[in-house]
């Protein structure tokens, strides 16, 4: 049939009750923190490739990884970074998925207004003279998906990869029942 491909998941957590982010800057390396252009400091790891948002708050939003055990990974290096910083965190931190990226190509050109018109402008919106892409929500799950002439698409707003599955399944499903 077709690969879905996850591109990026962007996760977030907490960590701590109070970060002091200057402290921190000097004390991890790789760091990069500049109060007066972004209020959180940023980590950059290459195995998992991922970054990190570190607030004051002891919050994190993680972006970058490619599957939710690499999340896993890049949290725990994360927690490890400012631990060895000499910061007092949380040891088992609850992780929250809060969006999906993910990629897939149905192999086939697609007349763009024929889907349009099939599926519904309910639950589709299509404006070729202002992007070339369909764009295509799905309920249940509740997803986002961009689909191009090309037969590619682009599948974000799910939290589960089962859920990006299913989405881009009942749309493929759509469109055979379509015949397009």
């Amino acid at each position: 049939m077709f690969n879905i491909n996850i591109e990026n998941i962007v996760a977030s957590t907490t960590i701590s009750d109070e970060l002091d982010l200057s402290k921190l800057a000097k004390k991890a390396s790789g760091a990069e923190y500049d109060p007066n252009k972004f209020p959180g400091l940023v980590l950059h790891f290459t195995e998992p490739k991922s970054a990190a948002l570190v607030f004051s708050s002891g919050k994190i939003v993680c972006t970058g990884a490619r599957s939710i055990e690499q999340v896993k990974q890049a949290i725990d290096k994360i927690c490890e970074t400012i631990k060895k910083a000499g910061f007092k965190i949380i040891d088992e931190p609850e992780i929250n998925i809060q969006n999906i990226v993910a990629s897939a190509d149905l192999k086939k050109e697609l007349n763009l207004d024929a889907v349009a018109i099939g599926i519904g402008l309910d639950k589709v919106e299509y404006e070729p003279e202002q992007f070339p892409g369909l764009v295509y929500r799905s309920e249940d799950p509740r997803a986002v998906i961009l689909l191009f002439g090309s037969g590619r698409l682009v599948c974000t707003g799910a939290r589960k990869p089962e859920d990006i599955s299913k989405a881009i399944e009942n749309l493929y499903n759509e469109l055979e029942a379509l015949g397009v």
